[in-house]
């Protein structure tokens, strides 16, 4: 027996070595001590200056003692929980999670194909659609609500949401009062605050400004999470040749700065509280000046930050399911599956934008379909081959001996379906079986799908006296 042979090794993606991960920690180092950030906020401000850091005006130089020591208490496991209070997302790593995006100001009408401004019922049909949909793991908005008060059409997204899923919830939010109000709605359904402190049914999306800028209100947000332990996903969008050098490494510095000196901040007002790594390093087309959302340069740099994340050891977050195409067809396809994929193989925790074509500006439930069946086709393989004594299934080779077949073999019918990966709506026929089924496309199959789950999948309501308190948050006059 060989005593140190492993039974199963799990499929990854080595995308960057320990030594050239070190050498852009490194730099990031020297970014931070030499150049700094700057930082728009007082008591952030305040905070770094007791720390130790170097503060002039606004600009705040820090030093690798401070950094040290926000990794080190910074928890690396976040556990994120669904409505009813069971762990859903464990981040941490070897686990993948897949979700939907959020606030596309545009959607595509599941009944006409054409491209419009999402709504309130949108927001509320993705939400219904990503709950019933097996492998969506976790839900973002998929949607701006147009037609909700601008000032609190935040808090109208969350209601939308959490009435019509189970899963747990990523959220954006417009400022702090966004977000204090979202956490008292979900400690409403929670049973309380301490509840949710302790199984956090929700977490919140913010971002740096780049290049090395932490905006007020970014600030006041993260301070407000730190304060009430809401995990927090803090992630740039750096983009490669202009807010960020053209270079990948160089971004990747850029993007790693802007996070660790969040992290610092985060640390320091709340030691442990739950922190979220991740971002991008998409390019500016400088034929056309788009922020790309399906090239290969915005995959790398988003899978490299999951390698610097797990180089941490901080739960991470990214981006895959997601498109330049602005209709559902063929490239938005081939740009989903793939940088789903890598994705998957990089071992991002929270993977996020499943449903987005148009660059990130609109939202497609065909889409969130599409990506569905993949997710699924990837959990398969990151699985890998199980291999010992049962798979092996010498003996059942050597019962059915040369010439036989393992139809009816009773190993065959104890396997076959952990070894099956099951499709709703990938075709698996033979053309003349596709052709009596109508010869479906794709896209049609795919908008009948979503179209059914709209209609017969049911979420339990939540119970009468917290939804009449959560309308009275998402009622109340804001300014």
């Amino acid at each position: 027996m060989k005593v140190n042979m492993s039974t199963q090794t799990t499929v990854g993606l080595n995308l960057l070595s320990e030594g050239q991960i070190e050498e852009i920690h490194s730099a990031t180092l020297q970014v931070l001590q030499s150049v700094g950030v700057e930082v728009y906020e007082e008591e952030a401000l305040q905070l770094m200056k007791d720390a130790g850091a170097d503060v002039e005006g606004t600009r705040v130089r820090i030093p690798v003692w401070l950094i040290q020591q926000a990794l080190a208490s910074a928890p690396k496991s976040v556990t994120l929980y669904n409505r009813a209070g069971k762990p859903a997302c464990v981040l941490e790593k070897g686990r993948i999670y897949y979700g939907s995006g959020s606030d596309t100001p545009y959607t595509i009408d599941i009944d006409t194909g054409k491209r419009r401004l999402a709504t309130t019922a949108d927001v509320e049909n993705a939400a219904k659609l990503a709950d019933a949909l097996e492998h969506i793991d976790f839900v973002m908005s998929l949607g701006l609500a147009s037609d909700s008060p601008t000032m609190g059409s935040d808090v109208y997204q969350y209601q939308a949401m959490i009435k019509n899923t189970h899963k747990p919830i990523l959220v954006t939010a417009h400022g702090k009062q966004g977000m204090l109000d979202i956490h008292e709605i979900a400690s409403m359904v929670a049973g309380g605050d301490r509840e949710l402190r302790l199984k956090p049914s929700f977490a919140l999306y913010n971002e740096p400004s780049s290049p090395l800028l932490h905006s007020k209100d970014a600030l006041e947000k993260l301070l407000v999470c730190a304060e009430l332990e809401i995990p927090m996903i803090y992630v740039p969008a750096t983009m490669l040749g202009a807010t960020g050098p053209v270079t990948p490494a160089g971004a990747l510095v850029v993007a790693n700065a802007e996070q660790l000196s969040g992290l610092v901040i985060h640390q320091l007002k709340k030691k442990g509280a739950p922190f979220i790594y991740g971002g991008g390093t998409p390019p500016m087309d400088l034929k056309t000046f788009i922020c790309s959302y399906g090239s290969p340069q915005r995959d790398l740099g988003c899978t490299s930050l999951v390698k610097i994340g797990q180089y941490y050891d901080l739960p991470t977050f990214t981006t895959a399911g997601c498109s330049d195409a602005h209709a559902f067809d063929q490239q938005a396809g081939a740009e989903a599956g793939f940088n789903l994929l890598i994705s998957g193989l990089a071992g991002g925790n929270l993977i996020h934008d499943s449903g987005y074509i148009g660059i990130g500006m609109t939202s497609s439930l065909e889409m969130l379909v599409l990506c569905d069946e993949t997710a699924n086709n990837v959990k398969y393989y990151l699985r890998g081959v199980e291999v010992n004594a049962e798979t092996l299934a010498v003996e059942v080779i050597k019962a059915v001996g040369p010439g036989g077949n393992f139809l009816c073999e009773k190993h065959t019918m104890d396997h076959f379906r952990k070894n099956r990966v099951d499709t709703k709506v990938l075709n698996r026929l033979n053309v003349d079986h596709w052709e009596a089924a109508g010869s479906k496309t794709f896209g049609e199959l795919a908008n009948e799908r979503v179209k059914k789950l709209l209609a017969e999948h049911n979420v339990a309501p939540l119970p009468e006296d917290v939804l009449a308190r959560i309308n009275a948050v998402v009622l109340k006059e804001r300014k």
